[in-house]
């Protein structure tokens, strides 16, 4: 099974038009959303996890190529500063993935690095400013 992060850009004209469906129904790929705007006769975004057999995976992009929708790896990721982190916890509001999240009992603040969709919307929410984003040189 292959799995990559990927940020998909629809021109206007393909925005009405049932690509992710398609992705699931002729190439077996699975799909976590995590981010999406879509709006009729705009531009529209989506960040997304793809997954499924690396052949399947393979059709699936050129598909998507093919139908005029640009194709992005994410090229960013999120780390957490240990060291300025101090367990406040609001990082965890703001997180749709639910890489940031607080372990009970104990109360601590969590990161899973391999949940983390690089939105960056932890960054401007952390008061002690411990989330970063750097460049993640095997995406480029």
């Amino acid at each position: 099974m292959h799995a990559e992060m990927l940020v998909l850009q629809f021109p206007r004209e393909v925005v009405d038009q049932p690509i992710i469906y398609r992705l699931v129904k002729d190439f077996d790929l699975e799909f976590n959303l995590l981010r999406a705007a879509i709006n009729p006769r705009q531009e529209g975004l989506m960040v997304m996890e793809l997954r499924g057999h690396p052949k399947d995976f393979r059709q699936g992009l050129k598909y998507l190529r093919g139908a005029g929708v640009k194709v992005r790896r994410v090229a960013r990721e999120v780390s957490r500063n240990e060291e300025r982190c101090y367990q406040c916890g609001t990082c965890t509001a703001v997180c749709p993935t639910g890489a940031l999240h607080i372990e009970r009992p104990d109360m601590a603040v969590v990161f899973e690095a391999a949940r983390c969709s690089a939105c960056e919307l932890c960054c401007p929410a952390c008061p002690a400013h411990a989330m970063e984003v750097r460049l993640n040189r095997a995406a480029v």
